[in-house]
C-alpha cells in the first residue's frame, strides 16, 4: 500500500532552495557526492519508510509491547523496520567512508528520518535513539569501546538508548542517584533505577547498549560529580561475540498515551553485584558528553513532532476536500448540491494554521541540522564556531515551538474530520496522541524556557544572540527587493525591536531577581519562537517569489509558490501579531503565578 509520507515538493524546496544544501558538495567532504545522490538517500527513505514503517503504524499502536517476565515481546513488523532501515545502510550513513559510513550530510540524513517519523513515529524510536548513542560513543569513547561497542551498533546488530531519568529525578539530572564503583579490572559496577527509557528492552536486537548517567563514588555533589557509561544489556567478550546477561534488570514497562510501539522501560541497574560499566572519556565530565546526545534529540523531536503535524494536515485536506457538508453561507436554496467542506473559510483558515506549523517546523528543523553541518564542516573556524553559538541558542526553541505547535495542528485535523476525527478508523486521533509526548521528550517547555532566558541568551556577553539579530538582518535586507516580501519584512522588523527590547529588560532583572525575571519564561520561549517562526517564514517567502518570476513555471509550481506566500501571509497576520500582548505581559513583570500561595490552590 502506497502511504501518503510528507511532501516530497516540498522537502525539495526546502533542502535546495530554502537551504541551500547542493552547495555542501563544494565542501571536500562531499565532493564525491551530488545531488541525484542525495535524492537517491531521500528516495529510499521514502520507499522504506512506505514499506516497512507506514504498514504498521495502527496495529503497533493497538498492540503495544508485552513483558512476560523473560523477553519483551513486539510485533514482528517492528524488526522487519529495523533490518530494513539497517540495511539501507542509514545507522552508518553519517560516518566517513572508510568507518562503513557514506559520508552523508547531516541535513539530508535527517531529511532522511523525517520520512520515517511521519510512517511510524515509534518504530522510528528504536533506529533514532541508536543513532544518537552511537554518535557519542563516536565521539567521545576510546578505539577499544568503538571497536567492541560502536561497530555492532553501525550494523545493527545492537541498539541503543540514553539512560537519565529517575524515579525522583525529572529533568533535575543534578541531583540523580546512580552510583559507580570502580572495580579492579578497571570497569565499573553500575547501581541504581532509571526510569522512562525509551527502547530500554526490546527483542528486535542482539544487544542493547545503554548510556548511562551515574556518580562516581566520591564524586563532586551536583552535575560536576556526573560521569558517563557504556553499560550493555549483555557483556561483550574482547573478541565480540557475547557474554552473559549484565546486572541490567527490566522492572517493567510503562504504558503510554502515544508512541505504544516505543518500549518505555524501568531499569534496575545492579541488583546482584553491580552492573558492568565502562567510563567514556573523563571522570565527571557525563553531563557535558550527554548534552551532545541530548541536543541531537530535541532537534529529532522537533522533527519528529513537524513529521506528525504534516501527516495530520495530508489527512485531514484529502478529507476536507472529499467531505461534501452544507453551503456558503450566500447560498439560501437548500436544494442545492453541497459543497467540500475545504469552501468554507473556517476550515480553509483551520488547513493554513495547519500548513504553517506543519511545514515551519519543518523547516526549522532542518534549518539546525544545517547549523549542526556547519559546525562541522563550513570552511571557515569563524563561521564554524558562529554556527554553534547560533545552534546552541536556538535549540530550546526548535525542540519546543513544533512540539506545541505540530500539537496544535493535529488538534486542528482532528476538528476539521469532526466526528471521524476521534474514532480510530481515521489516524489523525494516533497522531495526536502521539504528538502529545513530545512536548515533554528531552525536556518540558518550562526547562527550555528556563534555559534560554536564563542562560542562552546571555552566554558570551550576549554573543549568540546578536548573531540571531545579524541574521535575521541579513534577511531582511534581502527582502527589500522584493513586492511581497517586503510587507513580511516590516512586521519582522518591529518584532525583532519587541523581542530585542524584552530580551534586554529580563536579562537586566535575572541578575536582580531570577525568580522574579523567569517565572514567566515560557512566555518568552513562546515570544522568540513566533519570530524564529517568522524569520523562517520570510525566507520562504522569498524563496517563493524568487521562483514566480521565472518565465518557464510550470502551473504545479506556481500553485506551490503561490501556496508558500499565502501561508506567510497567514502567519504573519494571524500568528505573530501575539507577541505583543505577550512582551506588555513580560515587561510587566506580572506576579501573579509567583505569589499565588499552594494553600490558596
Amino acid at each position: 500500500m502506497n502511504h501518503n509520507l510528507l511532501n516530497e515538493r516540498d522537502l525539495d524546496f526546502l533542502l535546495y532552495e530554502f537551504l541551500d544544501t547542493e552547495s555542501l558538495l563544494e565542501r571536500p567532504r562531499y565532493r564525491e557526492h551530488s545531488r541525484e545522490i542525495f535524492n537517491a538517500t531521500l528516495d529510499t527513505a521514502h520507499t522504506v519508510a512506505n514499506r516497512y514503517f507506514a504498514n504498521h503504524n495502527a496495529r503497533g499502536d493497538a498492540n503495544e509491547p508485552k513483558f512476560e517476565g523473560e523477553c519483551v515481546h513486539l510485533i514482528p513488523e517492528t524488526k522487519e523496520a529495523w533490518n530494513a532501515f539497517s540495511e539501507a545502510g542509514f545507522l552508518a550513513a553519517h560516518y566517513d567512508f572508510d568507518e562503513g559510513g557514506m559520508q552523508l550530510p547531516e541535513v539530508v540524513l535527517r531529511a532522511s528520518m523525517a520520512y520515517f517519523s511521519a510512517a511510524n513515529i515509534a518504530t522510528t524510536g528504536y533506529p533514532f535513539l541508536s543513532l544518537g548513542a552511537a554518535n557519542l560513543i563516536h565521539s567521545f569513547a576510546d578505539e577499544q569501546q568503538k571497536n567492541r561497542f560502536l561497530t555492532p551498533m553501525q550494523e545493527g546488530r545492537f541498539a541503543g538508548t540514553m539512560a537519565l531519568t529517575e524515579p525522583g529525578q525529572g529533568s533535575a539530572l543534578a541531583d540523580i542517584k546512580t552510583t559507580a564503583k570502580l572495580s579492579e579490572d578497571g570497569t565499573y559496577r553500575i547501581f541504581g533505577q532509571k526510569m522512562f527509557i525509551s527502547g530500554g528492552d526490546q527483542s528486535i536486537t542482539e544487544n542493547i547498549i545503554h548510556m548511562v548517567l551515574a556518580k562516581i563514588e566520591g564524586a563532586p555533589a551536583g552535575s560536576k560529580g556526573i560521569s558517563l557509561f557504556i553499560c550493555p544489556k549483555f557483556n561483550v567478550n574482547e573478541d565480540g561475540s557475547l557474554g552473559e546477561r549484565n546486572d541490567v534488570v527490566l522492572a517493567g514497562l510503562l504504558h503510554k498515551m502515544g508512541y505504544r510501539n516505543t518500549t518505555s522501560t524501568v531499569l534496575n541497574f545492579g541488583e546482584r553485584e553491580g552492573a558492568v560499566g565502562y567510563l567514556v572519556g573523563e571522570p565527571h565530565m557525563g553531563l557535558r558528553y550527554m548534552f551532545q546526545m541530548m541536543n541531537e534529540a530535541r532537534i529529532g523531536v522537533g522533527l519528529g513532532a513537524s513529521a506528525l503535524a504534516y501527516q495530520g494536515f495530508n489527512c485531514s485536506l484529502k478529507y476536507a476536500r472529499d467531505r461534501p457538508q452544507g453551503r456558503l453561507p450566500s447560498n439560501k436554496k437548500p436544494e442545492s448540491k453541497q459543497v467540500s467542506i475545504i469552501q468554507h473559510a473556517d476550515v480553509r483558515r483551520m488547513l493554513l494554521a495547519q500548513k504553517a506549523y506543519a511545514e515551519g517546523g519543518i523547516a526549522m528543523c532542518l534549518y539546525a541540522s544545517s547549523l549542526f553541518e556547519d559546525t562541522k564542516t563550513a570552511d571557515s573556524r569563524k563561521v564554524r564556531e558562529e554556527s554553534s553559538l547560533l545552534l546552541d541558542l536556538l535549540t530550546p526553541i526548535v525542540k519546543s515551538w513544533p512540539s506545541k505547535y505540530g500539537l496544535a495542528a493535529n488538534e486542528l485535523a482532528i476538528q476539521i474530520l469532526g466526528g471521524s476525527g476521534y474514532i480510530r478508523e481515521y489516524p489523525v486521533e494516533q497522531y495526536y496522541r502521539d504528538n502529545r509526548l513530545n512536548p515533554i521528550h528531552e525536556g518540558t517547555e518550562a526547562i527550555h524556557a528556563l534555559d534560554i532566558l536564563g542562560r542562552k541568551v546571555s552566554m558570551k556577553g550576549g554573543l549568540a544572540f546578536r548573531l540571531f539579530n545579524q541574521t535575521v538582518d541579513r534577511t531582511l535586507a534581502e527582502a527589500e527587493g522584493y513586492k511581497v516580501c517586503k510587507d513580511f519584512a516590516t512586521a519582522l522588523r518591529q518584532s525583532i525591536d519587541i523581542l530585542n527590547d524584552v530580551t534586554q529588560a529580563l536579562s537586566s532583572k535575572v541578575a536582580q531577581d531570577p525568580d522574579t525575571a523567569l517565572a514567566n519564561a515560557t512566555v518568552y520561549l513562546d515570544l522568540f519562537g513566533r519570530v524564529f517562526a517568522a524569520w523562517i517564514w520570510l525566507k520562504q517567502a522569498i524563496s517563493a517569489e524568487n521562483s514566480l518570476k521565472s518565465e518557464c513555471i510550470s502551473s504545479d509550481d506556481q500553485n506551490f509558490y503561490l501556496g508558500k506566500l499565502q501561508v506567510s501571509r497567514y502567519y504573519f497576520q494571524w500568528e505573530l501579531p501575539k507577541i505583543y500582548q505577550q512582551s506588555e505581559l513580560l515587561k510587566s513583570f506580572d506576579s501573579a503565578p509567583l505569589e499565588m500561595r499552594n494553600e490558596w490552590f
